[in-house]
């Protein structure tokens, strides 16, 4: 345990703490992203999915409380090591040239959080029917619930720019994760960059289609 701490305390220690509580989530929301693609099959595909997922409540809330769990330890973790790098550099720079950063690197304290605030609130939304709008809340239809939920302006705009930055963040972190757990090297580090763009890009995309396919009257 002694080591262990040691470890954690560490700046490194904590960054691969980041890395593979990050894989964890980056699996999740893959697969959460392929379960709600199938709002383009109909209702009964999507109904029969979640019907499924919920038919082993145990297994069901494991993965509920061991995603949020992680989620938490990722961002608590990515917090010390800003915190730290901080207190480092009390002092801003008079002039601060970002050579070998990018948008969404410098965010990546800011998007966590508020990525973690939204799965909060869209579990609340859409799994609990604790709604923001008057919507009638249906146990059974979950294709009923996404489809009342996002033609809701308000709703469908958190969860599009919620979306927005867990693009950022993914890009980011799935580029962070390949160096901190020394998979870096010059001769793949364009199809690193690759992967983390083409990742983003796909589950953002995808996530954000939907919300605008209902409002588009593609998905009703």
């Amino acid at each position: 345990m002694q080591q262990f701490m040691t470890f954690y305390r560490s700046s490194v220690g904590k960054k691969i703490l980041m890395a593979v509580t990050g894989i964890f989530m980056f699996l999740f929301v893959f697969v959460h992203m392929v379960g709600n693609l199938q709002i383009y099959i109909g209702s009964e595909a999507l109904n029969r999915y979640s019907h499924f997922l919920h038919s082993v409540p145990e297994i069901l809330w494991f993965v509920r409380v061991f995603i949020l769990f992680s989620l938490i330890v990722h961002v608590w973790a990515a917090f010390l090591v800003w915190l730290k790098s901080y207190r480092a550099k009390p002092v801003k720079y008079r002039v601060k040239v970002d050579i070998a950063t990018n948008y969404a690197s410098r965010t990546m304290i800011w998007t966590g959080p508020i990525v973690l605030a939204f799965v909060i609130f869209h579990l609340l939304d859409l799994t609990y029917g604790q709604r923001v709008a008057s919507v009638v809340y249906s146990e059974s239809d979950v294709y009923h619930n996404i489809i009342a939920g996002f033609q809701y302006w308000p709703l469908a705009l958190t969860y599009i720019l919620a979306n927005l930055l867990l693009g950022f963040h993914l890009y980011h972190g799935l580029w962070s994760l390949f160096q901190t757990l020394g998979l870096e090297h010059p001769l793949w580090n364009k199809s690193r960059k690759t992967l983390a763009v083409t990742f983003a890009v796909i589950v953002a995309g995808c996530n954000i289609s939907i919300p605008a396919s209902i409002w588009a009257g593609l998905v009703h």
